[in-house]
């Protein structure tokens, strides 16, 4: 098999070769790096790299796990031990953790071969990746778009066949969004299936997720048995250990009543958004599904995001020294002076409210086992654009309601998908699967039933070399 012919192949292929030993870890790790060393110049998707450790720890052999051999780059939001992580910040610009967060720890306990790190927004603050340590990431479908944000590095590495499978984050739509934007799969699962380290990121764990990333659900599987399951010093994992997770077989579609909407009840979407959502409708119902036009009612949740996120942001950037402020961007500092604004009242009234969110959206899944809705708003736009400020003639007023179609759903708790739905102008559409509270089994079920539907994330970009 050609080298780069080794890239194409999925996670659980390339695990078969290599068990079958037809191919070796090294082989597998030098296709994936000379690829990256031909294509990512023009991409700028992996911006930290330790190709020299990978080669020599594929070299020396003895990986063993379900994961054993296949090469990963780790979101620059994560902790790697020995290997800088920035954040996307010039502040961590020389920030070399001496440990692993818990699941990058848990990948390489899986035999996985770390090759880098992928690049984020400052802070991961914005769905368009680009900082002022490494610049912007791109699009492989068109390098004069962005990938999303904040996995954006991680969706470009995927789509680009530089990577089998990656890690992200999630907390308004940075698994979703830039998985939609670069025709990959990108799950947000429930909070607490794949938990946080006991000292990180803590304040975040009520609206914010890890998650795989893959190019086909089988793969996402095959990640999310690693990285999901409880720990003994997190206090909120749920207690299904990862491995429930790895084999999954598709739902039957005649057995599925999905719900669709093409704006979740209001938001503003752009037309060939909607048009893709229409026509998956269509070929869900000649699938044998049962397909119903409904929204569950959202109301209230952008002012729960908003709290629970602004509030996370003072806590995080507030106390920090005047110095250091001035090396935030402004939206950063705008979304941190949004929480020293908050009153106790706004603090007080989330709770309750959603509550009474997460118990609509409960009763709305006794009458669907799905809901399908557009992962984003907007098509994939101008990378040198930092973000939306309108949609379909609407203004947008802050950084981040344009990324509501996934925002709202953070506030739900539930479960959700972003799966590739194919392409309008050469652009790739994502379709966002939601699926009742905890259910990440049965939504990978669906998503595994869909994508042999709609096909569209097969179709890889062509790139052009770096010169």
């Amino acid at each position: 098999m050609a080298d780069d012919d080794l890239c194409f192949q999925s996670a659980v292929a390339l695990r078969r070769l290599m068990d079958a030993r037809e191919v070796s870890a090294l082989e597998v790790l030098d296709a994936h790096i000379a690829r990256i060393e031909r294509y990512d110049g023009g991409l700028n998707a992996i911006v930290t790299r330790c190709f020299d450790a990978a080669r020599e720890q594929a070299r020396a052999g003895g990986l063993s796990g379900p994961l054993a051999g296949l090469p990963v780059a780790h979101k620059d939001l994560t902790a790697t031990a020995g290997l800088t992580t920035t954040y996307g910040s010039p502040l961590f610009a020389e920030n070399v953790p001496q440990e692993d967060s818990l699941l990058v720890s848990r990948i390489k306990a899986a035999g996985a071969v770390t090759i880098g790190k992928t690049n984020v927004p400052e802070f991961g603050a914005g769905s368009q990746t680009f900082n002022r340590v490494f610049g912007s990431t791109r699009n492989p479908y068109d390098p004069s778009r962005t990938c999303g944000g904040s996995s954006g590095g991680a969706a470009a590495a995927l789509a680009a066949r530089f990577i089998p499978i990656a890690d992200g984050s999630d907390a308004g739509g940075s698994l979703r969004n830039p998985a939609a934007f670069c025709n990959v799969v990108g799950f947000r699962p429930s909070p607490g299936r794949v938990p946080f380290g006991a000292s990180e990121n803590a304040a975040w764990s009520d609206i914010g997720t890890q998650g795989p990333m893959a190019r086909n659900v089988d793969d996402l599987a095959l990640l999310l048995s690693v990285i999901a399951g409880p720990d003994a010093a997190v206090t909120n994992a749920l207690p299904e250990p990862g491995d429930t997770f790895r084999s999954v077989e598709p739902a039957r579609l005649g057995d599925l009543t999905i719900a669709v909407t093409e704006d979740f009840g209001g938001l503003p979407v752009a037309a060939p958004i909607r048009e893709r959502i229409r026509a998956l409708a269509g070929e869900l119902e000649q699938a044998g599904a049962t397909v119903v036009e409904a929204t569950p009612d959202l109301a209230d949740a952008t002012r729960i995001f908003h709290i629970l996120r602004a509030e996370r942001f003072r806590a995080r950037f507030s106390r920090m020294p005047a110095a250091h402020k001035e090396e935030l961007k402004d939206t950063i500092l705008w979304n941190a002076a949004a929480g020293e604004a908050l009153t106790h009242d706004d603090i007080d009234w989330v709770p309750a409210a959603r509550s009474r969110l997460v118990e609509r959206v409960a009763r709305f899944f006794e009458r669907f086992d799905l809901l399908i809705g557009p992962t984003t708003q907007v098509l994939p736009f101008d990378v040198e654009t930092d973000w939306v400020r309108e949609i379909a003639g609407q203004t947008m007023t802050t950084y981040i309601e344009w990324m509501q179609s996934c925002s709202w759903i953070t506030a739900t708790c539930a479960p959700a998908l972003s799966l590739p739905c194919g392409f309008t102008d050469g652009l790739p559409v994502g379709a966002q699967l939601i699926a009742p509270l905890r259910q990440d089994a049965s939504l990978l079920a669906a998503a595994k039933a869909l994508e042999d539907i709609v096909g569209s994330a097969q179709v890889a970009p062509e790139l052009e070399a770096d010169a």
